[in-house]
């Protein structure tokens, strides 16, 4: 169960390293395995993808173009859902859109002296890959997620891959939400070799530019590997909760909302930062209480024993500090003055203020991107957004008379740098 740490009168980074704080790359048999599947698909293309999508889905697959989702299994999907959840996911959508249209940038010029203009021009990305998890998980919040910004930047070629059941079927529900964000095309593919497929291109799956979206430590890794022949969004670890929170805070809601990070995986990490002791022995009463009555009460419990700790710190500044340290994925605060705190953070990939802000309100329906940086990677990356599906071009021009008052300097800073022919471009103009 949920360990309690002291951490009064300690240094932040001793209790950090009193934390088993889980790293998710630190795989090599798996890595090797990956780097073979990528290298099959690189060689050997729809042959290979055929021969590993029957092997790891349990598929019986006998043609490539049966891995084609095609217009009508997009269109029975929309029977095949509730009006109800339909009404929903239609929902969410609306407010993710409307909340990534907010992070619109335009391309932009200014006109200095002797006719020098300087700009920068937005361009969206032409092709994205988004990866959906499948099989036996469902997730359409996730291609809400990653398709939806995408489609705000005008990316005009978006491809998603997912793995099949063993029948072959996709979750109707990861269909609608596709076609509800605005997917080009679906293929019944998962694993390293779907990314490998999206990476390296095949004669039916089209290369692509940048490969968004979570997957397992093989998608992850494969990921990693094909970093610089495409982008990718981010490294993505264990999902993570941190809660910082004080006497007045609802032991209940805040057990809550542990445990509902603590269904994710059995590496996830929930853990509670407070100034209260009394506070800290309730929400633990509180988790044992709540998790008996959970379907996944044993990914729980593996959660909160490996990965989950409630540290109890002596005020809320240190508290504050401890999860600038930490910088975790969701960050939720209950105090008695929320809104101050929050002045405090600096590190957290999205932040949930007040007893009523759960971080599943931002998983489904508030809108901003549930894509996030974990693994203490907030503190130099961001969520999911437009900006990860546009790329900038400076725009530099200068007139004759412009040069002119600048060029002996230009060649004197090339020169400096011990580049001759730098330096010659610019004087040639004038000789």
């Amino acid at each position: 169960m949920i360990r309690i740490l002291d951490g009064r009168d300690r240094e932040t980074q001793d209790i950090i390293y009193d934390l088993n704080r889980p790293s998710q790359l630190e795989y090599t048999d798996e890595r090797r395995i990956v780097c073979n599947i990528l290298e099959d698909i690189k060689n050997a293309g729809d042959e290979a993808l055929l021969e590993y999508t029957n092997k790891f889905e349990g598929t019986q697959f006998k043609d490539i173009n049966e891995i084609v989702v095609s217009k009508a299994e997009m269109e029975k999907a929309y029977d095949l859902i509730s009006p109800k959840l339909l009404k929903t996911m239609e929902l969410s959508a609306k407010n993710i859109r409307n909340y990534h249209k907010k992070q619109l940038q335009n391309s932009w010029v200014t006109f200095e002296k002797d006719g020098v203009m300087l700009g920068q021009r937005i361009t969206p990305l032409a092709k994205v890959g988004v990866y959906v998890p499948g099989g036996r998980a469902s997730y359409p919040s996730s291609v809400l997620m990653n398709v939806i910004p995408a489609k705000v930047a005008s990316v005009k070629d978006i491809t998603m891959v997912t793995p099949p059941s063993a029948d072959g079927q996709i979750d109707p529900a990861i269909l609608v939400a596709a076609s509800l964000a605005g997917v080009d095309k679906v293929y019944k593919i998962g694993g390293a070799q779907a990314i490998g497929a999206l990476s390296y291109g095949t004669d039916t799956i089209k290369k692509v530019d940048k490969i968004v979206g979570p997957g397992n430590i093989y998608v992850t890794l494969a990921k990693k590997e094909v970093f610089g022949f495409v982008d990718i969004d981010m490294i993505a670890g264990p999902s993570e909760i941190l809660i910082i929170a004080d006497e007045t805070a609802n032991p209940s809601f805040i057990a809550a909302d542990l445990l509902s990070q603590a269904e994710h995986d059995p590496m996830a990490s929930s853990l509670l930062v407070t100034d209260s002791c009394k506070l800290a022995k309730e929400v633990k009463v509180e988790l044992c209480s709540q998790m008996e009555v959970l379907s996944t009460k044993k990914t729980i419990e593996a959660s909160l024993s490996d990965y989950g700790c409630i540290i109890v710190v002596d005020n809320i500044v240190k508290a504050a500090d401890v999860a600038n340290s930490i910088a975790p994925e969701h960050l939720e605060i209950m105090t008695s003055y929320p809104n101050e705190h929050l002045n405090l953070i600096e590190n957290a990939g999205a932040i949930f203020i007040g007893s009523y802000s759960p971080e599943p309100v931002g998983d489904y329906m508030a809108g901003p991107n549930h894509v996030l940086p974990t693994s203490g990677t907030a503190k130099f990356y961001s969520p999911l957004g437009v900006d990860d599906f546009i790329k900038k071009s400076s725009i530099v021009r200068y007139t004759k008379d412009a040069l002119f008052k600048t060029y002996e300097d230009i060649a004197l800073f090339a020169r400096a740098e011990g580049f001759e022919a730098h330096a010659r471009s610019v004087e040639v103009r004038f000789d």
